[in-house]
């Protein structure tokens, strides 16, 4: 007898909510701490909670039914895509786990509401530790899921066989890997990279650096490790100057501080180099047809038929968060992560034979490690516009998107508010009788601010809960300097040619060899050998 097991995911439409005082405690919170599990089982059924009205007809079996259905009839209809993929567009959320999405899709719309992404057809997990450690950082994520191969912590584009932050074994060409943006380079067609942060930071240098030590972005920084700078390139160099590097067309982001001498300035900002150079000015005189900006003002006014090469740097650090220049548009000097992608769009898709972008939403990563949930949140939902975003510009028949993330964070998003609660307010109160949030973390710098005397404080009566300050560090557990990563496994959402090979548990590292099957590059297995 053959058991035919059918997993139904529900698909609804995205609700509107009313705006609450997402400070205001919920009138029912006295009776959850009369039940130490499952609260819920006892409220009374009603359509409507405070602040919140949700739809009548979801109180019925057939509002459930029809939804379900109508979801597994899409899916019996939908068609495979196999034309080979021109274009790759990876979108890499750092850090972004699935808390995050939760919390992104409760600040958007509410609990049944979906990212962009979330809409596609195709989703697999992605098992995120690297060779030598249980719970990964960037530098090793960045490896694997560009090179498709694993190797230590803080690495970049080098196999486990390269000792951590030695001198030499990065110079080894037997030790480095390269990326698919070299793979789409070595075929003749177009590559560039798209982050919020530094663009020397581990995950772009996964794009197109080989290193032992993913801090080495300057020349300051090799040899702070003993390392002689003149034999060993730093990553900065390794952009503008490396093999793979300096074939990239288009290269956004910030950090402008590793590119110049320290006598220099730019964004306000001094330089870190201490060998006298200005790479971003040498990089230009190689080349008299590249360009370089750094405003929003002078991306913008870039001519995408024009331009042959760009290098667009736009802060000395990493760019500010989404949400800070959404709440100061009187700042407009930096793009946001949709003004880039679209511009690299723009410039790349020129090639008639494709290309391979990668688009990094860096800093919902920075925003977890100081446990500032509303930073990292708001991060979630501009990279989830700028992939809406791409949507509506690209030819899906032609264009494989991926979207994944490369670790998790310990963030958590706890029980038991009553649908339609803010996701920053009150979930409950704890056996101690004091209030706790929806929101918090394992560990992280907070600790001090939430326990005092060996005693929770009440977090309603912290100024900056009171005051809705986007910095406001929610509460953690164990204290430590910074919050730490995750080690669960993370989502891979994908659309376009191929995107149904995006399913189940995967390695990391495979997730290059499957773009690169779609798009028929690299040394392995791909489509094209079939057709």
């Amino acid at each position: 007898m053959k058991l035919l097991i059918l997993i139904l995911f529900i698909s609804t439409g995205c609700l509107a909510y009313p705006k609450v005082n997402p400070y205001v405690e919920s009138q029912n919170e006295d009776r959850f701490s009369d039940f130490d599990m499952h609260p819920h089982v006892h409220r009374q059924h009603t359509s409507k909670i405070e602040g919140f009205a949700f739809k009548e007809e979801e109180l019925t079996s057939e509002y459930w039914m029809n939804n379900a259905k109508a979801l597994v009839e899409e899916k019996v209809k939908r068609t495979l895509n196999t034309n080979k993929a021109r274009n790759v567009i990876m979108f890499l959320g750092d850090g972004m786990s699935h808390y995050s999405l939760a919390a992104a899709r409760l600040l958007l719309g509410g609990e049944d509401a979906k990212l962009s992404f979330e809409t596609f057809p195709y989703t697999a997990s992605s098992m995120t530790y690297c060779v030598d450690v249980q719970v990964a950082d960037s530098a090793c994520t960045a490896t694997a899921y560009l090179s498709g191969v694993k190797t230590n912590d803080g690495e970049i584009g080098v196999n486990a066989n390269a000792t951590y932050e030695n001198c030499y074994d990065g110079l080894n060409k037997a030790n480095h890997v390269d990326s698919i943006a070299a793979w789409f380079q070595k075929a003749n067609r177009s590559s560039g990279i798209v982050t919020t942060t530094r663009i020397t930071h581990a995950t772009p240098a996964g794009a197109y650096a080989h290193v032992t030590h993913r801090s080495w972005e300057d020349d300051a920084k090799v040899a702070e490790s003993g390392c002689d700078p003149k034999i060993v390139d730093d990553i900065a160099e390794q952009l503008l100057f490396g093999e793979t590097g300096k074939k990239l067309k288009v290269m956004l982001g910030g950090g402008s501080r590793h590119f110049i001498n320290q006598s220099m300035t730019e964004h306000g900002g001094a330089g870190r180099r201490t060998d006298g150079r200005n790479l971003t000015s040498e990089w230009l005189s190689v080349d008299p047809s590249r360009t370089y900006v750094n405003t929003k003002a002078q991306l913008m006014a870039v001519d995408h038929n024009e331009v042959k090469q760009l290098l667009g740097i736009f802060n000395s650090d990493h760019l500010n968060y989404w949400i800070d220049v959404e709440r100061d548009r009187t700042q407009d000097l930096v793009p946001s992560l949709t003004d880039m992608t679209l511009k690299a769009i723009d410039i790349l898709d020129r090639d008639k034979e494709g290309f391979f972008l990668l688009v990094e939403g860096g800093r919902i990563d920075h925003a977890h490690h100081g446990t500032e949930a509303k930073q990292a949140t708001g991060e979630v939902t501009e990279f989830s516009r700028a992939i809406q975003e791409t949507l509506n510009r690209v030819n899906i028949d032609e264009t494989l998107i991926v979207v994944t993330s490369d670790h998790g964070h310990v963030m958590t998003i706890s029980g038991y508010a009553e649908r339609g609660n803010n996701i920053f307010g009150i979930a409950g109160n704890g056996t101690d009788g004091l209030p706790y949030m929806t929101i918090s973390y394992a560990n992280g710098r907070s600790f001090p601010k939430h326990v005092k005397d060996g005693k929770r404080v009440d977090p309603t009566t912290l100024s900056q809960y009171i005051d809705d300050i986007n910095t406001h560090e929610f509460p953690v557990t164990v204290p430590r300097v910074d919050e730490t990563h995750g080690g669960e496994d993370v989502g891979i959402w994908s659309i376009g040619p191929w995107s149904h090979l995006f399913q189940g548990t995967l390695e990391q590292n495979v997730i290059p060899h499957i773009m690169a099957y779609a798009s028929c590059v690299g040394d392995g297995l791909k489509a094209c050998d079939n057709q």
